[in-house]
């Protein structure tokens, strides 16, 4: 990392257990990140060559590393750097990233932005009402309408890009046997699984199975062409496994508890917001939700996510595809100004 990265400033969110670390590059002082858009922002942070999850070092990439790995981060860190919007129609852009490297999309990431650009003034907001944040992401335009009550942010609802369905059924033979697998796009593609039909609860202690289950899936369906998406290779390809199972139904609609196994490995907290949009497309093709019906979305710690669709030719309604949303809360857990020093044999950080 170079000298002028030495220090780097952050604030941290949680949303329903999932971190988000986020680095304001401008207010940081930090070099402008090269490109017209916030997808060319993205494409310059993979390199020439790399991928979302394998991409080249460069000084961008190493302030990622510097933040995801310990001792400052860890193996389940995530977090974006915001950077100028494509156009004035949003509030700012942002580059989502994991340990692994980049994502084009991040429900939970959306919903603790919006909370932060109220909570510290970046966008206006009434001390009781909504204030709506517009952020361009890699995979387009998502909007999170911040809650607020009492001079406090209460929750925040992510409307997503349209999500649409890749394929249904695909099988896949796992070390727990075959699987039939559907694919849906929802800002980034995902590959939906009954935890059942491996065997398999979503619960704390079946963690190692269900990630070794979303390995072998993700690593399956590489070249499957459900998994491609027109918007280009930036767009295709699974990012992440949702292993899920039924609960009882709400008076409002279906229930279910899922583990979002997404890049090498890593397990997402919260009940994975644009992986909740994509459950919504294939529920909603099966006829199970539709628009005035919630989908009550747990997470294997038990938090929660209520996702709806958009009636078409609504405010907001998409010809594209399913528009949803997606509310939940978000909260700061801290600010931070990381160091590097230069004697320091483990600064670059490491991951176990």
């Amino acid at each position: 990392m170079s000298a002028a990265a030495a220090l780097v400033r952050t604030v941290d969110y949680h949303t329903a257990g999932e971190p988000f670390r986020i680095v304001d590059f401008a207010a940081g002082g930090l070099p402008a990140v090269p490109g017209d858009t916030v997808a060319e922002r993205c494409a310059t942070a993979i390199g020439p060559g790399g991928s979302g999850t394998a991409p080249r070092r460069g000084p961008l990439d190493d302030v990622r590393r510097f933040l995801v790995q310990e001792p400052r981060g860890h193996a389940g860190m995530y977090g974006g750097f915001v950077v100028p919007p494509d156009d004035d129609g949003a509030h700012f852009g942002v580059l989502f990233w994991h340990k692994d490297g980049y994502s084009t999309a991040c429900g939970h990431g959306t919903m603790a932005l919006g909370a932060w650009a109220v909570d510290t003034g970046r966008v206006p907001a009434p001390d009781d009402g909504d204030a709506q944040v517009r952020i361009d992401v890699p995979s387009g335009r998502v909007a999170a309408t911040v809650h607020r009550a009492g001079g406090r942010t209460t929750g925040v609802t992510f409307r997503n890009v349209p999500a649409r369905v890749g394929a249904r059924k695909v099988p896949v033979a796992t070390t727990l046997g075959l699987a039939e697998v559907d694919i849906a796009h929802a800002g980034a593609c995902y590959a939906s699984v009954a935890a059942r039909d491996l065997g398999l609860e979503v619960t704390r202690a079946a963690l190692p199975g269900l990630v070794r289950a979303g390995q072998e899936i993700r690593a399956a369906l590489a070249t499957h062409p459900g998994t491609w998406h027109p918007g280009g290779p930036l767009l295709s390809g699974v990012y992440g496994v949702i292993l899920h199972e039924e609960l009882p139904g709400t008076p409002f609609g279906p229930h279910q508890r899922n583990v979002t196994v997404f890049a090498d490995g890593q397990i997402d907290r919260s009940p994975c917001g644009s992986g909740t949009s994509a459950r919504l497309a294939l529920l909603a093709e099966d006829g199970r939700i539709g628009p005035g019906e919630d989908l009550l979305h747990e997470s294997v710690v038990g938090t929660v996510f209520t996702g709806r669709v958009v009636p078409e030719g609504s405010a907001g309604g998409s010809r594209d595809g399913l528009v949803t949303e997606v509310t939940g809360t978000a909260y700061r857990t801290g600010e931070h100004a990381f160091f590097r020093d230069p004697l320091d044999a483990l600064g670059a950080g490491f991951l176990l």
